[in-house]
Formats: structure tokens, C-alpha cells, sequence
């Protein structure tokens, strides 16, 4: 069980959380800040690699759920990438 020294954050992941952010502020800022804010304490909660289950769509991610969305990484040399954030609510072959 190897630790995890440091987690980044892919562009398209962070594009997605930064529309996932403007999704909700139109209805609340801060409904929007809180979901902002739990996905992004469910990512500082990686500890080590095999910490969430492996993806069954992408097997070559581990996923972390956070309300309604998918949160996947992956890890090379102890650093934590997450590639991407999607609603599990939509259709996932999209």
C-alpha cells in the first residue's frame, strides 16, 4: 500500500468542477460552494492508491462518489491525477 504525496488536478477536471460550480450558483451560491467544497475534501481525503474502489466502466481509474458525481483518478509515482467529474445521473457512455 504505497502513500500519496500530492494530488493534482487535471485541466478537464478542473474545467468540470468550475461547471459544475456555475451549474449550481444560477440556483445558489451557496448550494454551489458546497458541492464545490465537499468534492474537492473528498479529493484531500486520498490517503493511498487502493483507498476507492476501481471503476467498472474505466477499470483503469479508482472512483470516489460525492453526491451525484463520479470523481475519477488515477495515480503514477505516488501523485494522485483526477482526470475527471461527471454527473452519475446522465447517461455514462457520454
Amino acid at each position: 500500500m504505497s502513500t500519496i504525496e500530492k494530488v493534482v488536478w487535471t485541466n478537464t477536471a478542473r474545467n468540470q468542477l468550475k461547471s459544475i460550480y456555475n451549474y449550481y450558483k444560477e440556483k445558489s451560491i451557496q448550494g454551489a460552494n458546497n458541492v464545490k467544497n465537499d468534492i474537492l475534501a473528498s479529493t484531500k481525503k486520498i490517503h493511498f492508491v487502493e483507498q476507492y474502489q476501481k471503476d467498472e466502466i474505466e477499470p483503469e481509474y479508482r472512483r470516489i462518489i460525492v453526491r451525484d458525481y463520479k470523481i475519477l483518478y488515477k495515480e503514477e509515482n505516488r501523485v494522485v491525477y483526477i482526470a475527471r467529474i461527471f454527473s452519475t445521473k446522465r447517461d455514462s457512455v457520454k
